[in-house]
């Protein structure tokens, strides 16, 4: 059996992976010093906290929750092409444009720029499926 080694697209899904956790942490930004009477982080009751917020903390939570619903369909679809036998090289390119265009979708997802982040969204659907086939002969 070949000697198997973590690939660039591996980090990627490990990239991946951690969008979320960032999303929560920008959602959270500033308000952990704060009191909960005075709209202090709530970490007793985070989701009912993260419910009440609006503007961009509460865009910051919904990019959190759509990067764990996107996450997946990437992880699997990175295995799935590893499986295959895709060509390395351009399965590590497109992971890598995936994990940008996701970065750039929590960035304007935040922003309100509701219109681009549906193109960006869509653009990084297309790598994803690019990905999932790849290996496909």
């Amino acid at each position: 059996m070949p000697h198997a080694h973590f690939t660039l697209a591996y980090w990627c899904v490990l990239l991946a992976a951690l969008l979320p956790i960032a999303c929560a942490g920008l959602a959270k930004a500033g308000m952990f010093g704060k009191s909960r009477k005075d709209g202090g982080y709530d970490n007793a009751n985070p989701r009912a906290w993260l419910a009440a917020q609006t503007d961009w903390r509460a865009r910051a939570n919904a990019a959190q929750a759509n990067s764990f619903e996107a996450l997946p369909f990437f992880i699997g679809a990175v295995i799935i092409a590893h499986q295959l036998g895709a060509a390395q090289a351009r399965l590590d390119v497109l992971a890598f444009v995936y994990v940008v265009l996701r970065m750039v979708y929590i960035m304007i997802y935040v922003s309100g720029m509701a219109s681009a982040r549906s193109v960006v969204w869509s653009a990084a659907l297309a790598v994803n499926i690019g990905i999932l086939f790849i290996g496909y002969r």
